[in-house]
Formats: structure tokens, sequence, C-alpha cells
């Protein structure tokens, strides 16, 4: 009976399996499995993981999957990635470990560096398009990536490795197992590992991680049930870098690398602009560079995993879990919105009726019926409203702050399921998910050192004040997202066939409480801090009016409220295994999938009035369709499966022309489809090789609207080389979706020579396309091809596609074993990362078109032109992520 885990739940690997019942089907082959599951799953081991560098992050490891593709910010992982399964993003697909769901409650991201420690996973399992029944997420269309903990060891022992590399690069890993101790067995491990290296662009920033893990198991009885707890501690203090304009005619960091020569930049030091009594002072530029920001976060998470039996063929699974997180972005005000230390006019008018007039508060003389100066953040900017903050004496100066965006989150989870045997050949269950997501996004302001770092990279722990004495916020909610479901799941074996039939029934409730006004459609707000007496009077100088029969914001701020949403849909799921010999097997599958609209995207639909559809967007649905053929041997791992997708109510940040503005809502109906395959094949026990590939397509069925077109006019209708279709209109229909590549291939080869092994990974990534609506990235005015007086022509400034690349990444390991048999679990191994220091562009945000904007040409610009005209222009390029350059290094690994 094969013993693989190749699910998420305790209750999905109990169920799952039972399906293998040839034991020679149940082999991996150097450490790449390809499951007999009706879904399309792959599973990679502790063998391969092992491999790749040290503190490596599995999203990395598996970018070996067909239909995965994962772009790494740095070799060593602890920095982040952009991650794309099957054309889906990282906020459609599920991450989890041991069951338990890793991505963000608010806004779905995955965040690769909060991988476990690559040296305690046991295995991690990719499910392509599809989840188990009993999986704990709101949006897992794209598929799911789970990780499983390692159990402790029976004996007494442990690991331990110290790693150098590029970079300063400083790793030191340790755990022990207990074994088996006391009179039932219980085994424990624990472990902590500690990571600190210069970023590799512009030897500024640092990363700085610390990350300790401990695990009980206690087996019961001879028949495999069991009960674990398991927790992890994660600590990261690490600086952003490599973040380029993509465009080709300015110099890092303002544009992307034109050589690999060019990666280098430099974050010169600086000062705080210096105080000066009864002047007005400005604040400088120091501080505001992107790569000096700090990404702080903290994270705990406890896992328990148990499996009873209470009776001949009914089996009892429970998973309850905890999570707790403090994280931030980092970031400061800016020069052109630098915090106050004078207050803020909440009187648009400014004592003009009917004009947009706001008093400037630093030097106008108070007045109740025309000017109101008030503490809070408005306008993107804080304003204390009377509080000296650079201590010079006075109160009339901008200063930069730290502003970051912070959670703080607290996770609840259970899974229950129960398992009945109802003969050998026919199997059912049924579970019961619980995730309750209490989720808090604050944005306290604190101090910068003088040389433009964070005193607190948490200012939440010591929160800037107004004059009035509340706390200053950027942002000010709470929101509980909630999940009950209940699935069932049937297992039919018929001779050759073997059958899946499930469906899960989930039920998403996001309760939101917003305590700011919003300002916009795209959610913009203004926070006083919940100042009861502010709020009445910024509610007052800003009336909300809403057109009662269209739902339109005609003009003034949404007032801070409470909302309610409720989503659910039955999502069946139907499988089938067909053996054609031993070794041999066909498997189709199909599935409905869900993805509810995050909570960070709610938030932005706060400024219409509740209960109007845009208040509410429809949740994303896909119906997934896999079908392939499977061969399984000791020798050979070998997999071949055709897909198809359909993606309903794409949503995104988009124009609505009945409203007038950009809005968070549904953009129609995408459809995808592709191919994936791998083989694994060794033909002896000192050599294996390993060829993977996929190719997809997509095409949207619609235009898309993004700005104002004339009456009657629609983006089907408008001449598309026109400067009203190109500025207003994104001509998606029929394109190919951005972000995810045409095709990817590669090959992995392990061979060991006497006590040499050695091996070798290299990957093709096909070409991304920046925009869905596939147009290259521009500079200048709009439609202006030819020089024009008073124009500056649009120019070309990068491809419509960032170019297919080569990666390829070498390991090298001296066992030690060879020598000795005492050091058997000994080795020394060497890793480089982009052997060939390849320069590729890494993840990139790109999104339906490019941005659009004005500028204002009259006799004084430059160009000039008279009459004075307002000039359509492209907007700012997407920014990119530079693909990791070649890394070297070494790991010295002791075990016993």
């Amino acid at each position: 009976m094969p013993t693989a885990a190749f699910a998420q739940s305790t209750g999905s690997v109990d169920f799952e399996k039972e399906i293998v019942v040839t034991g020679t089907r149940t082999q991996d082959v150097g450490g790449i499995q390809a499951p007999d599951a009706p879904k399309a799953k792959a599973i990679i081991t502790q063998q391969l993981i092992s491999r790749s560098g040290p503190g490596q992050t599995v999203l990395d490891t598996i970018n070996v999957v067909p239909g995965v593709n994962f772009q790494n910010n740095d070799a060593y992982g602890n920095a982040g990635g952009t991650l794309n399964v099957r054309g889906f993003d990282s906020t459609r697909v599920s991450y989890t470990l041991d069951g338990i769901q890793l991505n963000d409650s608010g806004n779905y991201n995955i965040f690769s560096n909060f991988s476990i420690d690559p040296e305690l996973i046991d295995q991690v399992n990719v499910s392509l398009g599809s989840t188990d029944v009993d999986s704990p997420t709101a949006s897992a269309v794209g598929g799911t990536i789970n990780q499983r903990t390692r159990v402790p060891g029976k004996n007494f022992g442990g690991r331990f490795s110290a790693s150098l590399g590029q970079f300063d690069y400083r790793r030191f890993f340790g755990m022990l197992d207990s074994g088996e101790i006391g009179p039932w067995g219980t085994r424990a491990f624990v472990a902590a590992s500690n990571s600190k290296y210069d970023n590799p662009f512009n030897h500024f920033g640092k990363l700085d991680r610390q990350q300790y893990n401990a695990k009980i198991y206690q087996p019961l009885g001879a028949n495999g049930d069991f009960v674990s707890v398991a927790g992890r501690y994660n600590q990261d203090r690490n600086n952003f870098f490599g973040s380029v304009s993509l465009r080709n005619d300015r110099v890092v960091p303002l544009g992307f690398p034109q050589s690999r020569d060019a990666r280098e930049y430099n974050i010169p030091t600086c000062t705080l602009d210096v105080p000066q009594a009864g002047v007005a002072d400005v604040p400088n530029s120091c501080g505001t560079d992107f790569d000096r920001r700090v990404n702080p976060s903290n994270s705990i998470n406890i896992r328990g995993n148990s499996k009873f039996t209470l009776a001949e063929g009914l089996i009892l699974t429970i998973d309850p879990s905890f999570q707790y997180t403090k994280a931030n972005g980092g970031g400061t005000t800016t020069i052109s919105s630098p915090a106050r230390e004078f207050g803020f006019d909440i009187n648009p008018a400014g004592g003009v009726p009917g004009t947009i007039n706001r008093a400037n508060c630093s030097t106008a003389a108070p007045n109740p019926l025309t000017i109101n100066c008030v503490g809070g953040f408005f306008g993107g900017a804080p304003y204390f409203n009377g509080v000296d903050l650079n201590g010079d004496g006075d109160t009339r100066d901008q200063i930069t702050l730290l502003t970051p965006s912070q959670t703080r989150t607290r996770r609840y989870a259970v899974i229950a399921g129960l398992r009945y045997d109802i003969s050998d050949h026919h199997t059912v269950r049924a579970t019961f998910t619980h995730d309750y997501s209490n989720h808090r996004q604050t944005g306290q302001v604190g101090f910068l050192k003088l040389n433009g770092d964070p005193v607190d990279v948490f200012p939440i722990n010591d929160p800037l004040e107004t004059a009035q004495g509340v706390p200053l916020q950027k942002r000010d909610r709470q929101s509980y997202a909630v999940l009950n479901q209940v699935a069932g799941e049937y297992r039919g074996e018929f001779g050759a066939l073997t059958v899946n039939v499930g469906a899960r029934l989930p039920f998403f409730k996001r309760d939101l409480q917003n305590n700011c006004y919003t300002s916009s459609a795209s959610g913009f707000v203004e926070c006083s801090g919940r100042d009861e007496a502010l709020d009445a009077r910024i509610g007052t100088l800003n009336p909300y009016v809403v057109d009662p029969a269209t739902g339109r914001v005609i003009s003034g701020f949404s007032p801070p409220g409470h909302r309610v949403l409720n989503y659910s849909k039955l999502l069946p799921s139907v499988g089938a295994i067909y053996d054609i010999t031993p070794a041999l097997s066909a498997f189709a599958s199909y599935s409905k999938g869900l993805s509810v609209p995050s909570t960070d995207n709610l938030y932005n639909a706060f400024y219409f009035p509740a209960g109007t559809s845009l208040a509410k967007p429809k949740p994303e649905v896909t119906d997934s369709f896999d079908g392939g053929l499977r061969y399984r041997s000791s020798k050979i791992q070998a997999q071949v499966a055709g897909w198809y997708t359909l993606f309903n109510n794409r949503l995104a940040s988009a124009f609505d022309p009945e409203l007038n503005q950009t809005v968070f809502r549904n953009l129609g109906r995408v459809k995808k489809w592709g191919i994936d395959g791998s083989i694994a094949y060794s033909p002896v026990k000192e050599l294996t090789a390993y060829v993977f590939g996929s190719w997809n397509q997509s095409k949207i069925q619609d235009n898309i609207q993004t700005g104002v077109l004339p009456a009657g006019i629609t983006c089907d209708t408008v001449d598309p080389a026109s400067v009203n279709g190109l500025r207003n209109c994104a001509f998606t229909a029929g394109n190919r979706e951005a972000g995810s590549p045409k095709y990817s291939y590669g090959t992995s080869l392990v061979g060991t020579l006497g006590p040499l092994d050695l091996g070798i990974t290299a990957k093709r990534t096909g070409p991304r396309l920046i925009f869905d609506n596939n147009r290259p990235v521009f500079t200048g005015d709009i439609g202006v091809t030819t020089p024009t007086a008073g124009r500056v022509v649009q120019t070309q400034i990068f491809d419509s596609t960032a170019a297919a690349y080569w990666l390829v990444n070498l390991d090298a390991r001296m066992n030690m074993g060879y020598f000795a048999p005492n050091l058997a679990k000994a080795y020394l191994q060497l890793n480089v990362y982009n052997l060939f220091d390849k320069l590729y562009a890494g993840g990139f945000n790109g999104g339906l078109s490019q941005s659009t904007s004005t500028r204002t040409c009259n006799a004084t610009s430059t160009p000039s032109c008279v009459p004075t005209a307002t000039v359509p222009t492209y907007g700012s390029p997407p920014f990119v992520q530079i693909g990791a350059p070649r890394t070297v290094s070494l790991t010295v690994n002791v075990g016993f």
C-alpha cells in the first residue's frame, strides 16, 4: 500500500493515498513524482529540494513543474518573487503549509519569503487548475501549492549546516530530532536558522531573516493514527531592491539595464533637511528612495494534524491552526506630499462657495465660517495641526516621515473530515472547513533618523499624534474574512476504472469596517483618526451626493461605514483514472473554481452606495477541464496533460463609462488552454534525466474602456489608431493575457561519480506580454508620430513583450560518506544560481494597458505652444524586477 501524501490536509492525504494499489507505481524518480490522481498534479520531494541553494524558497524549486513559472527576486529566496501557474497570478493560487492557508487574507498575495526552511519540507505538491474539496481557500482558480513538513525521526539525531556565498551571504541552520521518547514513542524536532546578506545590485540594503520551527508527533497504535503539533516563527527585515521602470531609454534605476554591467546602481548616503527656527522648512529627498524601504514582518503559525480510526473503515481527521502576522511594506511621505506640522483646511471651498480653494493652514488665520484647519491624514499626507515635529520651535514646516501600510492578522482555522470505507473498492468522505481571519489594516506614522533610516520599522509601536492627541493613520479598517465550508467526495473502483466525484459548498463572509471617508472610486481615503466631531465636520463640508436613479456618485466623500458581503456557490468536481496497463493510465477531470473579491478591493468599492452592483463585484468563476496520460514505474515518471479553463467575471481596475471613473469591477470572460508534459528517467541509480515543457494560450473576449469616449462611441466602434482610441480603450478582445509566458521548457540532469553528485537544471521561459492590449511601452504625446510644433513625438521605449530567457543553475555535492562511513550524512555542496549570468526581466506589474495622463502646453512650457492646450500623454511605464544575477554559495552540512 503506498504512503505518498500528495494532498493538503490530513483528510485529503488519508483519502488520496488509497487510490494507488500497485506498489510499483509509487516510486519517485530523482525527487519527482507524477501521482496517480484524476487531477493534473506533480510532487517535488526532499531529494530535489535539497539540491536547491541554502534557504531557497520552494517556489523557486518547483519552477521545474510544467505550467509553473516563478521569477525569483534574488538567488537566496528571501526577497520574494513573481509566481504564475497556468496563466494565473499568485493571488489566484492557493499556497499552504500542512494544509493551512498562507495567502494574505486581505489581498490573497503569496509572500514567498514566508516559506518554511527547505530542510524541513518532506515534499511539495502542486495541483494545477484545481484544489482539494476541503481546501480553506478563497482564491484557487489557478491551482494549489502545498508544503508538507517532515515527521520527526524515530532515532535521536541532528543536522547542522553553514553556508557562505556572494553578496556577503551567511546562513546557519540547525535541527535536532529527539527520537522516540517515553512509553508511547513520542517524537519531536526543533530547528532554527538565520541568514543575512547584501542585496545584489546597490549594496545598500540588507536582507535579514531568522526562523524557528518545532514539531511534536505522537503515533497512536499501529494503524497510522497520530496527533502532531508544529509551530513556526519567522522574522524578516528586508530592504527592497532591483525594481526599475520598464523602459530602455534611461539608466538604472530609472530604466531597465542594457547590459550586465549596468545592473548595479548607487543609493547615496544622505541627511534629512536641517530645521531652521522661524523658517517654513521643506524636505529634501533623503529617505524616500524605494531601495531604502524596509519590509519588516513577524509571523507565527501553529499547526495541528491528527488522524483517528474510530472503527473498521471509519477515519476521523482534524487539523486546527492559528496564525499571527505583523507586517508592513515600508515607505515614506514624498517631496510632493510631505508631512505638515500645520493643519489641513477641510473646507474645499476655502470661503469661496462652489470652488476648490483650500486655505494654506500654515499661514491662514482660522475662520470657523470659511477656513477649517484640522489634523488628520488628508490628500495622501499627514497633517499634525500644530505639532513641532523637528524641534525648531515653530509649526510651519514640512518634513519627511515614515508612513507604511501596517497589517496585523490573527487567523484561526480547522479542517475536519470523516472517511468511511463502504467496501474495499468504494469510499466516501465528508468534511467541514472553518477559516476565520481577523485582519486589521492601519497606517501609523513614525520618525526617520537623520540619515533617512526608520527610527522604528513598526511605527505602530509608538505612533505620532496630532496636537489634539489623535494618532495619524493613512488607513484605518477592520476586516473579518470568514469561511464555512461543507464538502463531500466519493471514490469508486470499477476494475481498471477509478472514479472520483465531489463537491464543496463554501460560504464566504466579508465583514468590513472602514473608519475613514472614501473620496474616490479608486478607494482613496481621508482619515480623521476616528475623531467623531471632526468626522461630522468633514461630512458637512464634503456632502456625499448620489443620483438616486443611477447610483452614480455626484460629489463628496463616502462616510465611514460597515458592510457585510456574502458569497456562496456549489463547486462540483469529477475525475477518473483508467489503468490501461499496470504502469500506464489515462486521467481526466473537471472542476469548478471560485475566487471571491479580496477585502482590499472591496474597500475600494466603499465609494459607492451599499447594495449597488459596483459596491458588490461578482466573484471570479472558472470551469477547468484536464485530461492526459501518465506512465509510472521505478525508472520512469511521465505525464502529459491538456487543459482548458473558462474564466468568467475577471476582476481588475478599469474605467466605468457610466460613472466616468476608474473602479474595481468585473471585466468579462477569458478562455485559457494549454498542454503540460514531463518525463523523469533514471536508467541506473547514478543517473537521472528530467525534461519538461508547457505551452499555453489565452483569449480575452472583450475590449475594455479605460477613459472617456464621445457620446455614442464605444471601444468596439472607435478607431483603434485614433487618439481617442489609444487613450481611452484597452483593445484586448482576441488578445492573449499579459504576464504569463507563452511557453517554457527545460531539463535537469543529475549524475553520481564516486563521491560527487553533479546536477544542472536549465529552463527557458518564453516571452511574456507586458499589457493585455499587447502593445509596446511608449513615452511622449499619444498619437503624435511625426515632429509637430508644441508636441512630443511618441517613442517606443520597451517592446510589447519581455524577452524569453534561459536560466541555468548548477549544484555539486561532495559526499563525505564515500570516504568514511561515519560521515554518511555529511557533505559539501556548491550552488551556482544563473550560471551564465543571464540578464533578464524578472517579475513585473503590467495590466490592461499603459496608463495615460495629460500635460499643459503653453507659452512657457517645453515644448511651448500658443494658445494653451491640454495634451494627452502616455503615463509612467510599469515596474520590473531585474533578474537575479549569477550567485555562488557553498554549504557544509553535518548530520548524525
